[in-house]
C-alpha cells in the first residue's frame, strides 16, 4: 500500500495542497494517519480525493458531496468503506518506483538530459522531483527510453512516443471501462453484498487486464518489429545483387 505526504497526494490526484486541506476541513476527506508531526495519506485517500474532484467537475456542491458520501457510508462499517477504496486505489504496476539522481540521468541520456526535456518528462509523469534528485514511477519505461536514445533516437521523439503510448492505452482503457460498466456493474446486487462484489470484480480485473495487454503487445511486436529492418534488408539485397552483376 502506497503512502503519501500531502504534497505527493495532491500531485497524484492532479490538484493542489490547498484544495486537499479544504476538502479535509469540510470533512469530505478522512483524516490522515499521524507519524510524528507528519500527516500520512493512503491509497484510500487518493481514491476519495479523485472521487471528490470528479463530483465537483460534474457540478455537485460540497454539501451535496458530503451528503452522498455520508449516505453511502451510513450502512457500512469504516472497514468496509476504506477496504473498497484501498482495493480501488491499489497500484496495478508490477514494478516499484525508483529513485534516480541527476548524475544517473545524465549518464543515461548524455547531453539530451536538458532542462527542457526534464520539464517535459515531469509533465508526462515520467519523472517526479524529489529533493535534489528524481523518482521514476516506472523504471521500465525509463530504461526503455534510455535504450532508444542509446540506439540513436532523439530524446524529444522518445518523449513524443511516451505521450502517444499513454494516449493510446488510455483509449483502450476507456473501452474496457465502458464494457465493464455496461455488462458487469449493471448487475443488481443486494446492498449488503455491494462492497465484496465490487472488490471481487476489481481483484479479478487486475490480472485479466494485464495478461490481455501483455499478450496483445507481444502479438503486435511479432508483426511490427520485423518491419523495422525490412526495407533496409531489401536495400542490402538489391545492392548485393547489383554488385554481383557487375562482377
Amino acid at each position: 500500500m502506497a503512502e503519501y505526504r500531502i504534497d505527493d497526494l495532491a500531485r497524484a490526484a492532479g490538484t493542489t495542497v490547498r484544495n486537499v486541506r479544504v476538502y479535509q476541513d469540510r470533512e469530505l476527506l478522512p483524516p490522515p494517519r499521524r507519524q510524528g508531526r507528519t500527516a500520512i495519506y493512503s491509497d484510500a485517500h487518493l481514491v476519495r480525493l479523485r472521487l471528490i474532484i470528479n463530483m465537483l467537475e460534474r457540478g455537485y456542491a460540497f454539501a451535496q458531496i458530503k451528503e452522498m458520501i455520508s449516505a453511502w457510508e451510513s450502512g457500512r462499517s469504516l472497514g468496509d468503506v476504506l477496504g473498497l477504496e484501498e482495493v480501488v486505489g491499489e497500484s496495478w504496476a508490477e514494478e516499484a518506483p525508483r529513485a534516480v539522481t541527476a548524475t544517473e540521468l545524465r549518464r543515461m541520456f548524455g547531453k539530451q538530459f536538458s532542462p527542457g526535456n526534464v520539464k517535459r518528462a515531469m509533465e508526462l509523469g515520467l519523472l517526479e522531483r524529489r529533493g535534489r534528485g528524481f523518482i521514476s514511477p516506472s523504471p521500465q519505461l525509463l530504461d526503455a527510453g534510455a535504450e532508444l536514445v542509446s540506439l540513436g533516437v532523439p530524446l524529444g521523439e522518445v518523449l513524443d512516443l511516451a505521450e502517444q503510448l499513454q494516449q493510446d492505452i488510455d483509449h483502450v482503457a476507456g473501452h474496457l471501462v465502458e464494457m465493464v460498466r455496461k455488462h458487469v456493474l449493471t448487475r443488481p446486487v443486494p446492498t449488503e453484498e455491494e462492497v465484496p462484489y465490487y472488490s471481487d470484480v476489481l481483484q479479478r480485473l487486475r490480472p485479466l487486464v494485464m495478461s490481455a495487454l501483455n499478450a496483445a503487445a507481444a502479438r503486435s511486436a511479432a508483426r511490427v518489429i520485423p518491419e523495422v529492418l525490412g526495407d533496409r534488408l531489401i536495400e542490402m539485397l538489391a545492392k548485393s545483387e547489383g554488385q554481383a552483376k557487375r562482377a
